[in-house]
C-alpha cells in the first residue's frame, strides 16, 4: 500500500509553533488517528521513528509524530537541538499545550475519524500521554513505549536541588552530540506547581480506557519496574515486556537501515494490533 507522508507541518496554538508529520494511506476511507509522542532529549525525526510511522500507517491508521515546542529543535533546524535556551525553559505544562494542539489540529484532517484518537509515547513522552489520555475524553486508548511512572523522582534532591534553585540552572550532557544541555529551575517550579496533575499514578489508576505498556528488561533509563507498576496501576492495561531490550527497541540516531530494528518492529506490531483491537469495539 502507498504510504502519502507529508512532513514538517507548522502547528501553532500550542506553547510555541512546532512542526509535525503525517503518514497515512489514499484509500478514501477515514482513518484511526494515532499521535506520537517523543521522549526526552528526543525529536519527532530520532532513529527509526520514521519505520515505526510508515508500519503503523501501511495497517491503516492516519500517523502523526510531533516535535514538542520546547524540545531544543526549531522549526528551522528540526534535526538538531539548536536552541537550547528552548530546551531550558521546557516544563510539563508547555508539552501539555503543545499536545492539546496538536491533537486539535489534526482532528479536524478530512481524512481522519474523528471517533478514533488513539495516543502512543516514548519514555518521558509515555507519562506525558498516560495524563493526556486520562484528561481528554477525545483520546479512545493509550499506548507507552519504555513509559516513566513518575515525574518527580527524576528531579534533584537534596543539596543538588538547593544548589539547582541558588544558581537558577543545571546542566545534562547530551551522551550523543556532547552538548551541556540546561535545565532552568523553572521546570521544577512548575511540576511542584501542578504537581497533582502531573501524578502518573493517579492518572493511570483513573484511566478508565486500554492502555498498552510495552517494556524492554534491558531499558538503562526506565527500569522494567515501572512497567510492572503502570500495569498494576491501570485496571485496563496490558503488559508486553520484550526480553534483551533497550530502552529504543534497538534503534539509535541516526538509523541508515531501511529496515526496522527487530525489536521495534515487535513493538509496533503490539502497538497496531492493541489500538485495531479498541477501536473496532463498536
Amino acid at each position: 500500500m502507498a504510504i502519502k507522508s507529508e512532513k514538517n507541518i507548522r502547528i501553532k496554538g500550542g506553547a510555541a509553533t512546532f512542526l509535525a508529520d503525517t503518514y497515512y494511506s489514499e484509500n478514501g476511507q477515514f482513518l484511526p488517528l494515532l499521535i506520537f509522542a517523543h521522549g526526552y532529549k528526543g525529536y519527532k525525526d530520532w532513529g527509526a521513528w520514521h519505520l515505526m510511522a510508515k508500519k503503523v500507517a501501511n495497517a491503516g491508521f492516519f500517523f502523526v509524530k510531533f516535535n514538542f515546542s520546547h524540545n531544543g529543535t526549531t522549526p528551522d533546524n528540526p534535526t538538531e537541538f539548536a536552541d537550547l535556551e528552548a530546551f531550558g525553559q521546557n516544563n510539563f505544562t508547555k508539552e501539555m499545550l503543545d499536545y492539546n494542539a496538536v491533537t486539535r489540529h489534526f482532528l479536524q484532517h478530512p481524512k481522519v475519524d474523528r471517533d478514533k484518537l488513539g495516543i502512543i509515547g516514548h519514555s518521558r513522552g509515555g507519562g506525558i500521554s498516560i495524563i493526556k489520555g486520562y484528561e481528554d475524553e477525545a483520546v479512545r486508548a493509550v499506548a507507552v513505549l519504555a513509559g516513566v511512572s513518575h515525574f518527580g523522582y527524576r528531579f534533584p534532591s537534596g543539596e543538588r536541588l538547593e544548589r539547582w534553585q541558588e544558581e537558577g540552572v543545571m546542566y545534562s550532557e547530551n551522551a550523543r552530540t556532547k552538548q551541556q544541555m540546561p535545565h532552568y529551575y523553572q521546570f521544577y517550579e512548575d511540576y511542584k506547581a501542578n504537581e497533582d496533575r502531573f501524578n502518573i499514578q493517579y492518572a493511570a489508576q483513573h484511566l478508565d480506557k486500554p492502555l498498552l505498556i510495552v517494556q524492554g528488561t534491558e531499558d538503562e533509563a526506565v527500569k522494567d519496574k515501572e512497567a510492572y507498576l503502570l500495569h498494576e496501576w491501570c485496571k485496563q492495561s496490558e503488559l508486553e515486556i520484550l526480553d534483551g531490550t533497550n530502552h529504543t527497541f534497538g534503534a539509535k540516531e541516526p538509523w541508515t537501515s531501511s529496515e526496522m530494528p527487530k525489536n521495534l518492529e515487535k513493538a509496533s506490531e503490539f502497538v497496531i494490533e492493541f489500538f485495531k483491537k479498541n477501536f473496532n469495539k463498536d
